[in-house]
């Protein structure tokens, strides 16, 4: 019987680089929107209004360009909204042909503008590879796609660009794979067992059961996921590139399905959590891609994976539970158990390989999403240094950050009455969850990545799709980029 769950990783289309358009071959032509200081009429194609704004994609018939794509006003960014908006069209396109019996095209050719930048290269290549993304859990035949897109132009580094590109866009389409499958198939085992068969070359995985994790004290992940028949595991990923000077610890987050536990969440929303590890698939993610790119940088990554679940054995608010390292939290509400699982995680990978950086993601507070919407990362860091990094490398990839403040008149919050810290102290509810991670963090220079608002979207925008985006994988590799 055919396993109806998608492949994991998702196979994009290719990306060809060529210096010459091939006669026969379907092809997009791109447009600027008209300056808004003059007047001008939108520009007309086969008797189609192409208004040039950025994501306005438009059939043309007859002889000439099938598509024509408007750039807005042809910043970087625009690119890759536009190259979205276009693979979209003609998925749409190719379908229709095939529903109406034509014959299935697969290729697209598209010519670069020659004012386009290597910038503008790259934001499109991700706009092509990532606009068009599926995830469908479905015993039918998947819907026909494009298969290959002809970027024409002269630039001879667009080659290298589009390489590097497609190798940021995996790791965004793979976080989205792991994030989106359903938690009855993902459970902690399933993702460990994944993430170790998708690693890739130079990566080393070690996948730790829940007899190891009670033996070596790891008090938090043992008590979040001994509600679950499904036991917990702890993912430890090892890039380890020789004569690499700079050592960055990730931690991401993977709860493979959150009830709330004990302190149980409303039905509505619950269905969702099946993405509440997303933090983990994109440390997931980004390890295998730092390793794919061959980046200079050491990086060890741990993703303790858990299911939140209600039972007779599930951990109970009032709670004091040890983590590893002996620190005692006192616990508040189950529901707060990402930082229960990351406190573990964070005091280990710290002991034990003593890293020169060390950066969480985690699907961590509803809070931030009050506070940042859901375009918009958590950015909380113990060094402006290592905070410029992460906002630089977002901005270089297409993903937006915004620093929240570590609030020092907070942190004795978190002091306990009857443990050493409390889980869940009241206050602002993201600032107080990172004054509690930091407890965990030595003192190093630290970067927690709240992303409970981007990791998941309802509907279409730029090169995000329905469902988990794989928000912060490509942040996560150009950090390590740039710290190499």
């Amino acid at each position: 019987m055919r396993n109806p769950l998608p492949p994991v990783p998702t196979s994009l289309l290719d990306i060809e680089v060529t210096a010459e358009l091939r006669r026969g071959t379907p092809t997009a032509r791109f447009v600027t929107a008209p300056a808004d200081d003059v007047e001008s009429e939108p520009l007309e194609v086969g008797g189609i209004r192409i208004t040039g704004k950025a994501g306005d994609v438009q059939t043309v018939p007859g002889d000439g360009p099938r598509w024509v794509a408007g750039l807005g006003d042809g910043e970087p960014k625009q690119y890759r909204k536009t190259g979205a908006a276009l693979v979209r069209a003609v998925n749409a396109a190719l379908a229709d042909d095939v529903d109406n019996g034509g014959k299935a095209f697969r290729a697209v050719q598209v010519e670069l503008p020659e004012e386009a930048s290597g910038e503008h290269v790259t934001e499109l290549a991700l706009g092509l590879l990532l606009g068009g993304y599926r995830f469908k859990v479905s015993g039918e035949d998947p819907k026909p796609s494009v298969r290959t897109v002809r970027l024409v132009t002269a630039d001879p580094a667009a080659a290298e660009l589009v390489a590097r590109a497609a190798a940021l866009a995996a790791a965004t389409a793979l976080t989205r794979d792991l994030a989106n499958t359903p938690s009855n198939v993902k459970s902690p085992a399933w993702l460990a067992d994944t993430a170790a068969k998708v690693a890739g070359p130079g990566v080393e995985v070690t996948i730790r059961d829940e007899k190891w994790l009670t033996t070596q004290g790891f008090g938090g992940v043992v008590a979040v996921g001994g509600g679950s028949a499904r036991p917990p595991r702890l993912i430890e990923m090892a890039y380890r590139p020789s004569g690499a000077s700079k050592h960055l610890l990730l931690v991401g987050k993977g709860i493979t399905f959150d009830t709330g536990g004990l302190s149980i969440k409303p039905a509505d929303g619950m269905h969702l959590m099946r993405t509440d590890m997303a933090g983990g698939a994109a440390v997931i993610a980004a390890t295998r891609a730092i390793a794919a790119l061959g980046l200079p940088v050491r990086v060890t990554a741990l993703v303790p994976a858990a299911e939140n679940h209600v039972s007779g054995s599930s951990y109970r608010p009032g709670d004091i539970v040890r983590h590893y390292g002996g620190k005692t939290t006192e616990v508040g509400n189950t529901d707060a158990e990402g930082r229960m699982v990351l406190a573990d995680a964070l005091a280990y990978g710290i002991r034990k390989f003593s890293p020169d950086y060390v950066v969480d993601a985690a699907t961590l507070t509803g809070a931030m999403k009050v506070s940042l919407g859901l375009r918009t990362g958590g950015l909380f860091a113990s060094d402006s240094a290592l905070a410029d990094a992460v906002i630089g490398a977002g901005a270089r990839v297409g993903e937006a950050w915004w620093r929240m403040p570590l609030v020092e008149d907070y942190a004795e919050n978190v002091r306990g009455e009857f443990g050493d810290v409390r889980q869940t102290p009241g206050g602002p509810g993201s600032i107080t969850a990172a004054l509690f991670l930091r407890e965990f963090t030595s003192g190093l220079p630290w970067a927690h990545l709240d992303i409970a608002g981007p990791a998941r979207s309802e509907k279409n925008y730029d090169e995000v799709v329905p469902g988990a985006t794989g928000f912060a994988a490509r942040t996560l590799v150009e950090l390590a980029a740039s710290l190499g």
